[in-house]
């Protein structure tokens, strides 16, 4: 089992895939709606309800500093998809949860990460 981290081109680091609501209320939407447009994957699935909620201070470059309000949920991707990157990110790469353990992210996202391998490993 693996999960998709990509490298964020304006903030120069890894993360997960996701993005901006944009209006959109509905939260598993805007995060199935953002894997898709970050990793150009076709037939993913949200799984509900979020595995995570993550309150962070972010100071992208020429941008103000401010909070972002992270509602994280489980993408199911069909084996052996290979992801294609856009403007945003730099590199997609799939990693297990050891190999997780050598990359360079934050506590939150290292605790969202093992929500997902948890719930991940309960589904048939």
């Amino acid at each position: 089992m693996s999960c998709l981290m990509l490298f964020h081109t304006k903030l120069q680091r890894w993360l997960q895939p996701g993005g901006h609501a944009d209006g959109d209320t509905n939260l598993a939407h805007v995060a199935l709606r953002e894997a898709q447009e970050e990793t150009g994957l076709n037939g993913l699935q949200v799984v509900t309800p979020a595995i995570d909620v993550d309150i962070h201070l972010v100071d992208p470059p020429k941008e103000d500093a401010h909070l972002h309000l992270d509602v994280r949920y489980l993408i199911i991707a069909q084996a052996g998809s290979e992801p294609q990157g856009n403007h945003e990110s730099q590199a997609l790469q799939w990693v297990t949860e050891a190999e997780l353990v050598d990359f360079d992210v934050d506590d939150g996202l290292r605790r969202m990460a093992k929500a997902g391998f948890a719930a991940a490993s309960t589904l048939g």
